[in-house]
């Protein structure tokens, strides 16, 4: 890549409003920011008379390259640096953590017979979203009542193509399905009822109201009460979610208090929301560190964030800090709303009131997780940092535990568990099966194993570019499930591989429980009620449950095969068949032909076989021969 000239590259920037993408020497996106003139403010990250925070000399400490983009107006700018933040999650951006899901009614409008559903997430799949709301009680509810209202479709049918194929599900018997399966409806009426239904996840209550009333009524001077009193009970439903999910209407009272709490390493930001003049809920939310912005900074990041990812946007918006942006995020809110939006500090008076609440449910809310994550700590980086004085170590990230399972030599399989901070990393747990060990001998069983998974590393190490899986990064800490043999065995690995990684023994009771560690040549004393002792028999248990479970599976694998490919015509296509036909071996053994053939749709000179087969075994059974 040719070498960035700096010099250059500012001259050229023009005064024009954009957003600036800072990359890294690796090309990675670092920073993403926007400004009214790209020429002033890009610029002013690389003017030694400027004064920045540590954060930001950090920052420009690592820039390689940056790029822009010029936009029409601030407003522009704002809505792009949204985008690319959301995309490219940089690291010197002061991020809203996105660990928390709310949930949505996601209308499938882009199918023949559209379906309303569930969802966590609003993905780009030309479906249509309401949402998100704070209750998914209440989103479920809503989703069941637009179902029997409408008599839509909750089945996962692919239609047109499975149109008329099989039965109409029992929705329809029991008349809340329209039944398109069956083509009882064609396309353009479905579609009308799919539309009544957005009308009223849109707020529009009134059509479906003043119909379920005029039904009712009918129903009633007909005298079918029973109906009436159906219809009666759905107008009391429709009445109830209306109240619960009331939130798109443009009239009364829509106001969100935000407010946040910090500490040296979290924020926490708690939202109230007021629809109608009524706190209808509250979230918190977490802010990835941020300790050099000013809370002013860290609540219009956190605006700019969430409301770009929520449909409902209020008419008025409460903090107590002003916000520098205050009027381009005012304009961005409003085109959103369609309609004026206001971003106010409140000084006194009631408001000011709900804003102070929602900092003092921030402060709780931090302290309770502040607890939680402490607890944590001393289970995980405590525990490892007692490991690291125990066996005079710096640094232990990775530790990875090995372990064997076998029954008399039988299927021998190893397992290796990592575990990262403290914390187990499932996705690089591997399991082997031994290739060169037919007996039980676990030393020569580890030994393969440990080989193979270091060799491999190694060998990735060569092709993969610097960039790290499961094999190619090293532990910093090797565990063995023994003591003095297991140590040996590894560190003779290693020796012939030419690595120099610490081997620590965990050595057991008679009880199969960790007493102790062996560590150069010398049985360590383990406190039994430190963190470190837990930590290193949690890592013990789970190398063993993870060997034990992959024997167990092939054990059961192995069963099922010594008996069913010893019958001639019987493959692994047909194996299939009668396994899932049949609820055990057992009763296959005692079926005749004739059941095994309808049973398992195969043919009747196959199941003759297969029925004289287990006939034998019986009868070389009772004779007292084996089997």
């Amino acid at each position: 890549m040719e070498k960035f000239d700096f010099e250059e590259e500012l001259k050229k920037l023009p005064g024009k409003p954009g957003v600036y993408i800072m990359h890294d020497s690796k090309d990675a996106i670092i920073y993403v920011g926007k400004a009214v003139s790209l020429k002033n403010r890009v610029r002013s990250y690389f003017r030694a008379s400027t004064k920045k925070t540590p954060k930001i000399q950090k920052m420009v400490s690592l820039i390689a390259r940056f790029e822009y983009i010029v936009t029409d107006s601030e407003l522009e700018a704002l809505v792009l640096e949204n985008n690319l933040i959301k995309e490219h999650s940089p690291k010197y951006n002061t991020m809203l953590k996105d660990d928390k899901t709310y949930p949505y009614i996601k209308v499938t409008i882009s199918e023949p017979f559209p379906r309303i559903l569930f969802a966590r997430q609003m993905k780009k799949d030309r479906s249509k979203y309401f949402g998100p709301y704070t209750s998914a009680a209440a989103v479920k509810d809503t989703i069941e009542l637009m179902n029997k209202l409408y008599k839509l479709r909750t089945c996962n049918r692919s239609l047109r193509q499975d149109i008329k194929k099989g039965r109409p599900c029992l929705n329809y018997h029991i008349k809340q399905c329209f039944g398109p399966c069956q083509g009882y409806i064609s396309e353009e009426e479905y579609r009308t009822q799919v539309n009544k239904a957005m009308e009223f996840l849109n707020g529009n209550y009134g059509p479906i109201l003043k119909e379920l009333e005029e039904k009712m009524y009918a129903a009633s001077e007909a005298l079918e009460f029973e109906e009436a009193a159906k219809i009666k009970e759905l107008l009391y439903s429709v009445k109830s979610v209306a109240q619960k999910q009331k939130i798109t209407d443009s009239e009364g009272e829509n106001k969100d208090y935000i407010a946040l709490a910090r500490n040296e390493r979290d924020v926490i930001i708690q939202v109230f929301f007021v629809r109608e003049g009524k706190l209808i809920g509250r979230e918190h939310f977490y802010m990835k560190q941020a300790l050099h912005d000013t809370d002013a900074e860290i609540l219009e990041t956190f605006m700019k964030q969430f409301y770009a990812g929520t449909p409902f946007i209020p008419k008025d918006i409460f903090v107590a800090e002003d916000i520098a942006e205050r009027e381009v995020i005012e304009e961005w809110l409003s085109k959103k709303r369609e309609n004026r939006v206001y971003i106010r500090m409140p000084q006194k008076g009631q408001k000011e009131k709900m804003l102070e609440l929602a900092k003092q449910n921030a402060e709780l809310v931090l302290s309770r997780d502040s607890e939680r994550i402490k607890r944590e700590e001393l289970r995980t980086l405590g525990a490892v940092k007692e490991i690291e004085t125990l066996l005079n170590l710096k640094n232990i990230e990775r530790m990875e535990a090995f372990d064997i399972s076998n029954i008399s030599g039988f299927a021998n399989v190893g397992s290796m568990v990592v575990y990262e901070k403290g914390k187990p990393k499932r996705s690089d747990y591997r399991k082997f099966r031994i290739k060169s060990v037919s007996g039980p001998d676990d030393y020569a069983c580890m030994k393969e194993v440990l080989t193979r998974r270091f060799v491999h590393g190694l060998e990735e190490r060569e092709t993969t570019d610097e960039r790290y899986g499961s094999f190619t990064r090293f532990p910093d800490l090797l565990l063995m499930d023994g003591g003095k043999g297991q140590v040996n065995i590894a560190n003779q690995v290693l020796a012939e591989l030419d690595l120099k990684i610490p081997v620590c023994g965990m050595v057991k009771d008679d009880n199969h429980r960790t007493r102790g560690l062996y560590y150069h040549n010398v049985e360590i004393p383990i406190d039994t009620h430190s963190e470190g002792f837990h930590l290193i028999t949690r890592i013990q248990d789970e190398a063993h449950r993870f060997a034990i479970e992959y024997h167990r599976s092939l054990r059961s694998q192995s069963q099922v095969h010594s008996v069913l490919d010893e019958i001639p015509g019987v493959g692994p296509t047909r194996r299939k068949a009668l396994m899932k036909s049949f609820t055990s071996i057992d009763e296959l053994k005692v079926a005749d032909a004739q059941t095994i053939s309808e049973k398992a749709n195969i043919p009747m000179h196959i199941a003759e076989g297969i029925a004289a087969f287990f006939a034998e075994k019986r009868y070389k059974s009772d004779g007292g021969e084996e089997t």
